[in-house]
């Protein structure tokens, strides 16, 4: 099968990485990576890829320019080979550049040509009662090019099944986990999350230094397919509890300034399994120090979006600015929607990367520390 991983966009690369990782070919395309594979493909990806948001199979591409087009199309596809007589099809569309703009139209005259299609081959005049299992299929037209898609995932993948409280406006466990790959910190490294709110940072950072798959703790609409044995499922859930690693040497720590934000990243953490590798602390930012040497600050701080706001978080920069410039050997990693950033921080960043935080338009300020050779030595100077 053709089949799709889809991710936020600014972290195809990341994600065409870890495909690489898990031993795929992969095209990387603009907010999606391609690959080729079968059903225990769709199972291994869906359980393992932390950056993705789903995995989709192409059922068919091809152009259409008029709604005859599309029905005769979408018509053409084997649904018969992917949908019982039961199957529940919800059809959801979208329409970029193209002479079928119309959205609800589209999804209506796709949904009757799969019905159509069902119709002649199985010979009924009545309705399908779609009380069977989900098969949510995707139509996306863009520039008039059309592709068929079937989502194997559901709930998005970002929704990892531990985080059971989530306080404010949290960063999505996915471009949380895209953020510590991109930071490439080592385990045997310290790890510092400054700003933690419910924990999502840190305890992604656990969860890759444990190699835990995350989607463990959590399902998967293709999981009630007929063309799913629940038995590779089962096999494919006990190999990645295998491969989990002992996390007795990490080194991680949570902070905010908030102590109810910290009582929530705990009871998040240990839902995800990993309280026992994290230090959790109420702790204000300005007041974070270190005699460690070669670690890693990941943060993700307040924006300031609303004007009131904007003196507190430029303070908090400032803070930031005074506290880790002189952590020499540490690296520094901190996603802000904020332009000015580096003027309040105090300091020109090594390297910015656009990413998107939902619909938001932000940018990761990297700030590359000079590490230290020796892994005995824990003076900072």
């Amino acid at each position: 099968m053709e089949l799709i991983a889809t991710c936020a966009a600014g972290i195809e690369g990341i994600l065409g990485n870890e495909m690489k990782h898990l031993g795929y070919s992969a095209n990387v395309e603009n907010g999606r990576v391609r690959f080729q594979g079968d059903f225990n493909d769709v199972i291994k990806t869906n359980l393992w890829l932390r950056t993705a948001d789903r995995i989709k199979i192409v059922l068919a591409t091809f152009t259409a320019k008029t709604f005859d087009d599309l029905f005769e199309s979408i018509k053409s596809i084997a649904w018969e080979d992917w949908l019982s007589l039961d199957a529940t099809f919800p059809v959801n569309a979208k329409s970029q550049k193209s002479q079928l703009h119309n959205v609800p139209s589209v999804q209506s005259i796709s949904k009757k040509a799969i019905v159509e299609r069902m119709n002649q081959i199985y010979h009924r005049r009545t309705k399908f009662p779609e009380t069977g299992a989900v098969y949510p299929v995707e139509v996306v037209i863009n520039k008039n090019k059309v592709m068929v898609l079937l989502d194997t995932t559901g709930s998005s993948l970002f929704k990892r099944g531990y985080r059971l409280d989530k306080g404010g406006a949290p960063l999505k466990e996915n471009m949380a986990a895209a953020i510590v790959l991109l930071s490439h910190w080592y385990p045997e490294y310290p790890f510092v999350d400054p700003t933690c709110g419910s924990g999502t940072i840190p305890i992604e950072a656990a969860m890759f230094a444990r190699n835990i798959a995350p989607g463990l703790k959590r399902s998967f609409v293709f999981e009630n397919w007929q063309q799913v044995d629940s038995k590779q499922v089962e096999v494919a859930r006990k190999a990645a509890r295998n491969q989990i690693k002992n996390g007795d040497n990490l080194d991680i720590a949570g902070y905010d300034i908030d102590g109810r934000m910290i009582n929530i990243a705990t009871v998040n953490a240990k839902a995800a399994g990993v309280l026992s590798n994290i230090k959790f602390k109420q702790l204000a930012l300005k007041d974070f120090k270190t005699n460690k040497i070669n670690g890693v600050i990941v943060a993700n701080p307040p924006y300031g979006q609303r004007l009131s706001d904007k003196e507190t978080v430029h303070q908090i920069y400032r803070q930031m600015g005074n506290v880790y410039r002189p952590l020499t050997t540490w690296s520094k990693y901190i996603l802000t929607s904020d332009l000015n950033f580096e003027k309040y921080y105090g300091q020109k960043a090594s390297k910015k990367r656009k990413l998107y935080n939902g619909s938001l338009r932000t940018d990761l300020y990297q700030f590359w520390g000079k590490k230290k050779i020796s892994k005995g030595d824990i003076s900072e100077n």
